[in-house]
C-alpha cells in the first residue's frame, strides 16, 4: 500500500494529538497534517505538521490544496466549552466548521476517504429506548438536545457529500462516552467529585469507550476505511449504581424534579462540575449501542469492555485527592 498524507482536525483537542502521534506511528502514513486554532499543548512528534487555522475561515480550501491529503479525519467535534472555546460557540464550531471543511473536501481529486468523530448522543437517552442501538436507528430518534441536533445535521452534511463524492469513502465513528483518567469531560469531572448525583428511582445501565480505545478507533478506521456510520463502544453496560461502587463513589440521590436545580445550585458553589442536557439525560436513562459493525467491518476490537474501562479509571482516580469543580 502507498504511504497516505492524512489531514487531522482538531489536533490540539483532548485527544487530538494522541490520534496524530497514532497515526505518525503507522508506516502507511507518510505524514500528519494537523489542523486547530489553538497550537497543541506539547511537542508533536515526527511526521506531524501543525497548521493553525479555523475550520470556518476562508484560507481552509487552499491549506487543503497544499497539504493535497489522501484521507482526511475530522476531529474537532466539541461537545463540551473548552478554554478558548464557550458554549455560544459549538455550533458553529460543529456545524458551519464542518461544512466548510466538507466544502474544500471536494476540491481534492486526490481524496480517497473522509473519517468523522461522531457521537452516539446522535441516539438520544430515553426511557422507552431499544437496549443496543444499532446504527439504522439514528434516523428515529427524536434530537431533543443541542449536541444531538448538531450531530444529526453534521451527518446529513457527510451523507450528502458521499453521495457526491461516490469515489470518496467516508467513515462516521459514532463513539460513546469516552473515559480515560487524562480526558477531562464533565463525566470525568463528576467521577472525580466527592459524591455523584443520581436520580432517585433510576439506575440506567452505561456504556463507555476507554481514551486509549478512542484512538485506536479512529487509527483502525483511517488503516481500513468502511462506508456509514458506525458504532464504537466497549463491550457490555454496567448500571451507574454498579458503575459508582467500582469507582469508590458515593451516589446522592435526587428527586427528578429537583434534580436539575439541586445540581446547578452544587455547581455554583465548586462542589459538582457544570452538567449539560446530554450528560443529565445519559444519567438518567443510559444508553447501549451494537457494536456488530465494528467487529465485522471495521475490524475494530476495544481493549478494553465497558467494565474493564471503568475499573482502569477506577485505579486511577482512587489514589489521586478529591477535585473541586471547575
Amino acid at each position: 500500500m502507498t504511504a497516505r498524507r492524512v489531514l487531522l482536525t482538531g489536533v490540539s483537542g483532548p485527544l487530538g494529538a494522541r490520534v496524530a502521534t497514532a497515526l505518525a506511528a503507522d508506516p502507511n502514513v507518510e505524514h500528519v497534517i494537523g489542523i486547530d486554532t489553538r497550537r497543541p499543548p506539547g511537542a508533536l512528534a515526527d511526521r506531524i505538521t501543525f497548521v493553525e487555522a479555523d475550520l470556518r475561515g476562508g484560507e481552509l480550501a487552499s491549506i487543503l490544496k497544499v497539504a493535497a491529503p489522501q484521507v482526511v479525519v475530522h476531529h474537532d467535534i466539541v461537545q463540551f466549552p473548552e478554554p478558548g472555546r464557550s458554549v455560544h460557540t459549538l455550533h458553529d464550531l460543529n456545524v458551519i466548521g464542518t461544512l466548510q471543511l466538507l466544502a474544500a473536501c471536494g476540491e481534492l481529486p486526490g481524496l480517497q476517504a473522509l473519517i468523522v468523530r461522531g457521537s452516539a448522543s446522535i441516539y438520544g437517552s430515553a426511557p422507552d429506548a431499544p437496549a443496543f442501538f444499532t446504527e439504522d436507528l439514528a434516523r428515529s430518534a427524536t434530537l431533543r438536545t443541542r449536541f444531538q441536533r448538531d450531530v444529526g445535521e453534521l451527518e446529513r452534511l457527510v451523507e450528502a457529500f458521499a453521495r457526491r463524492h461516490p469515489a470518496v469513502t467516508c467513515t462516521v465513528l459514532r463513539l460513546q462516552p469516552v473515559i480515560g483518567a487524562t480526558v477531562d469531560t464533565p463525566i470525568m469531572r463528576l467521577f472525580r467529585s466527592a459524591v455523584v448525583p443520581t436520580f432517585l428511582g433510576y439506575d440506567p445501565r452505561l456504556q463507555f469507550l476507554l481514551d486509549d480505545d478512542a484512538v485506536g478507533a479512529v487509527a483502525a478506521a483511517v488503516a481500513a476505511p468502511v462506508r456509514g456510520a458506525v458504532n464504537v463502544a466497549g463491550d457490555g453496560t454496567v448500571s451507574l449504581a454498579r458503575t459508582l461502587r467500582r469507582l469508590g463513589k458515593r451516589s446522592l440521590p435526587i428527586a427528578a424534579p429537583l434534580y436539575g436545580a439541586t445540581v446547578a445550585a452544587l455547581a455554583r458553589t465548586g462542589a459538582l462540575p457544570p452538567l449539560n442536557d446530554d450528560v443529565v439525560r445519559y444519567l438518567r436513562h443510559g444508553r447501549g449501542v451494537d457494536t456488530t459493525r465494528m467487529r465485522r467491518d471495521l475490524h475494530f476490537v476495544p481493549t478494553h469492555t465497558t467494565a474493564e474501562a471503568i475499573d482502569a479509571v477506577a485505579a486511577k482516580i482512587r489514589s489521586e485527592p478529591v477535585r473541586a469543580a471547575a
